[in-house]
């Protein structure tokens, strides 16, 4: 059994993180953290976990962390390097679900999230956790940066047109929408039920966090920098991102056949047939993303759609998924949960 801890088990990542693991055969859930909500049982405030999860949260200062072969960061960014390299020093593994250890250009990260960074030592060892890219690392890792939900998304859609040198890598474009729960479990007003609900709107459009993170993984699929446009929008969803990429092609190709045969071992990752249109309900509640490419007109613009749940998929989903890569359990273990219809 693998003893796993939640640092900051409150919000919507810890929860999901939480119903995944609960379900997980290998695993003993040993620690769960909440500053504020120390000494309150899970189920009081997740009644969905009555009956599967028992514990109470506890202070992260009182936690037996070092106890646990891993620890599972679910926190904002900016806590998991303050936390995470006691932990490491100690012998534990760490999955951190924020950003602190994503992006390996410490001056772009601190450009971008408004602090300075206090681990820097530790970015150089971490290991980015998209599998379908660095499953090898990811085995041997003690430190996992866990994708974000829109770098998730864009780079599935992207990645075998880029490995293959087939995409003009200097125009490309992400048109990617999200639901609220993207933003987090937290009271603002843009995500208000009457501000998000029937409404739909672009933000971020001259630059988002994401973007740094997204140019990085491209540029290092392509061999070279890469020119993005990335436009995040926010939609009346609960879960999802649908992402619809553009790539201007340099040649022609069985793009269908490319895709499928990239993905073929990927038990994530779904290539559907050709002139389809995945819709984020496909994917909800769990960790495939599905993708589908489209040439209009036979032009020279490639169309790829891509979805995902941003909570499974774009975060605790992909989580469990390097968990179970990092201690040689199957990848699927614990991730085969259906999409949830309607």
């Amino acid at each position: 059994m693998i003893k796993v801890g939640i640092i900051g088990a409150t919000g919507y990542t810890g929860v999901e993180l939480l119903r995944l693991l609960a379900q997980h055969p290998g695993v003993e859930i040993a620690a769960i953290t909440s500053r504020g909500e120390a000494g309150t049982p899970v189920p009081d405030m997740f009644p969905s976990l009555r009956g599967r999860v028992d514990l109470k949260f506890e202070s992260p200062a009182t936690a037996n962390l070092k106890a646990c072969d891993l620890v599972f960061f679910a926190t904002p960014n900016g806590i998991a390097m303050q936390q995470a390299p006691a932990l490491l020093d100690a012998g534990v593994r760490v999955i951190d679900l924020a950003a602190d250890f994503r992006i390996a250009d410490i001056a772009e990260w601190e450009k971008w999230y408004g602090m300075k960074h206090v681990a820097p030592e530790w970015v150089t060892k971490a290991v980015y956790g998209l599998p379908e890219i660095n499953r090898h690392g990811i085995r041997e890792a003690r430190l996992i940066a866990n994708p974000g939900c829109y770098p998730t998304a864009v780079q599935l859609g992207l990645m075998p047109l880029l490995e293959a040198g087939l995409a003009d890598p200097a125009s490309l474009i992400a048109d990617a929408k999200s639901g609220v729960s993207g933003a987090g479990r937290k009271a603002e007003i843009p995500t208000l039920f009457s501000e998000a609900s029937d409404n739909f709107k672009a933000y971020g459009v001259l630059g988002h966090r994401h973007l740094p993170e997204i140019r990085q993984g491209l540029s290092r699929m392509a061999g070279a920098a890469v020119g993005l446009t990335f436009v995040p929008h926010l939609t009346p969803l609960i879960r999802g991102i649908h992402a619809t990429l553009y790539a201007r092609i340099k040649a022609g190709a069985d793009f269908q056949a490319l895709y499928e045969q990239r993905y073929a071992n990927e038990p994530f990752v779904d290539v559907l047939p050709a002139k389809s249109h995945p819709d984020t309900r496909s994917v909800r509640a769990s960790n495939f993303c599905r993708i589908a490419i489209h040439r209009p007109q036979d032009g020279d613009t490639l169309v790829i759609l891509s979805v995902i749940d941003n909570l499974v998929k774009g975060a605790a989903g992909q989580a469990v998924q390097n968990m179970n890569i990092m201690f040689g359990r199957s990848e699927t273990e614990g991730l085969w949960q259906l999409p949830v219809l309607p």
